[in-house]
C-alpha cells in the first residue's frame, strides 16, 4: 500500500526537496505540500487520506508541536515525522510525548532521509501483519522496525559533527553564497579545513557550488546552502 505524505515546511527550497525525496522512495507519493500550519490544517480538513506527515517545528503562524495538537484535537491520528533543525531536549520530548514516530535532525543526506522512510514503512507492514490480539514479541518487533539498525554513515576520516554543525549554521545564516575562506574566517579554520567541510556538503546534496568572480579576475567557488 501506498503511503500518502504531507510535506508542512515553510522554506520554499526545504519544501521542493522534501518532496522530491519522497517521491525518490519506492512506496511513498506527496500528497501535498502546506507551507504553514494553516495550510497544513486546511489540507488535512479537504484531503483526510494523508498517512504520514512530514513536519517542520518552526512555521510562520506557529510552532509545529501546537499544530499537532490542533491536528489531534481535530481527529487526525496519522503518524507523524519531525523534520526540523530544532534541537532543544524539551522540544524533542514533547514531540515524543505528542506521538511523533521518528525525528530526523537537519541538515540530513537523502540517504537518511530514505532510511527513515523505510524504517517507517517495515513499521507498518510489522502492524499490518499482526494480529488483532497482539502478543508482547508483536509489540516489540513492530517498535523496532522503526529504529537505525546503524548509527549511519560516519563522517570521513579526520572531521567533526561540531564542525560540520558550525559550517552548516554559517552557510544558512548566509544571504548569498560563501567561499571557504569566508567559512573558514567565520569558524576560526583553515582554508583547506573549511573547503573539506563544504566539499561533503555539496557531495551530499545539501550545498549548492557556484563559480564566484572576484577583482582579481581569478574565480572561486561559492557554496549556498540549498535548505
Amino acid at each position: 500500500m501506498t503511503v500518502r505524505v504531507l510535506v508542512v515546511e515553510d522554506e520554499e527550497l526545504a519544501a521542493e526537496a522534501h518532496a522530491e525525496y519522497v517521491r525518490r522512495v519506492d512506496g511513498f507519493e506527496v500528497a501535498g505540500v502546506a507551507r504553514s500550519a494553516g495550510e497544513a490544517a486546511r489540507h488535512l480538513s479537504a484531503h483526510p487520506d494523508v498517512d504520514l506527515i512530514l513536519l517542520d517545528m518552526h512555521l510562520p503562524d506557529g510552532h509545529g508541536l501546537a499544530l499537532l495538537n490542533r491536528l489531534r484535537a481535530a481527529g487526525h491520528l496519522c503518524d507523524v515525522i519531525a523534520v526540523t533543525s530544532a534541537r532543544d531536549t524539551e522540544v524533542v520530548r514533547s514531540a515524543v510525548a505528542q506521538g511523533v514516530v521518528l525525528y530526523l535532525l537537519k541538515p540530513f543526506s537523502f540517504a537518511t532521509f530514505r532510511s527513515k522512510l523505510e524504517h517507517y514503512a517495515a513499521y507498518r507492514e510489522q502492524l499490518a501483519d499482526i494480529a488483532e490480539d497482539v502478543v508482547q514479541d508483536d509489540v516489540d518487533q513492530a517498535f523496532g522496525a522503526l529504529r537505525s539498525r546503524s548509527a549511519g554513515a560516519p563522517l570521513p576520516k579526520g572531521m567533526s559533527a561540531d564542525s560540520l554543525r558550525q559550517v552548516t549554521d554559517v552557510l544558512r545564516g548566509a544571504a548569498t553564497g560563501l567561499s571557504a575562506s569566508e567559512v573558514a574566517e567565520s569558524i576560526g579554520s583553515s582554508r583547506v579545513t573549511a573547503r573539506r567541510y563544504l566539499e561533503h556538503l555539496a557531495d551530499e546534496g545539501l550545498v549548492h557550488r557556484s563559480p564566484r568572480y572576484g577583482g582579481s579576475g581569478r574565480p572561486e567557488v561559492a557554496y549556498r546552502w540549498l535548505r
